[in-house]
């Protein structure tokens, strides 16, 4: 079972997911090109992930997990 976090910024809206390496190995494996994506990222967005995995790290308990997700996912549908 993969087991996905979810990243929220300071309002708790979902802005992000964590992916653990051994699914990225197997998404890479099936999708070989991934990497080539156009990996630029402006230094203002750059700076925005810095301000929400600092906020991660002191309240760990806002990630979800890919579960509650799927979960919450089938509650709207």
């Amino acid at each position: 079972m993969m087991r996905l976090q979810l990243i929220q910024d300071g309002k708790g809206k979902n802005t992000g997911v964590f992916i653990p390496m051994e699914y990225w190995t197997l998404i890479k494996k099936k999708y070989p090109d991934i990497e080539n994506a156009d990996t630029d990222i402006p230094k203002w967005e750059k700076d925005l992930i810095d301000v929400r995995l600092d906020a991660i790290a002191k309240n760990p308990d806002r990630l979800k997990s890919g579960k509650n997700l799927l979960k919450e996912l089938k509650r709207e549908i």
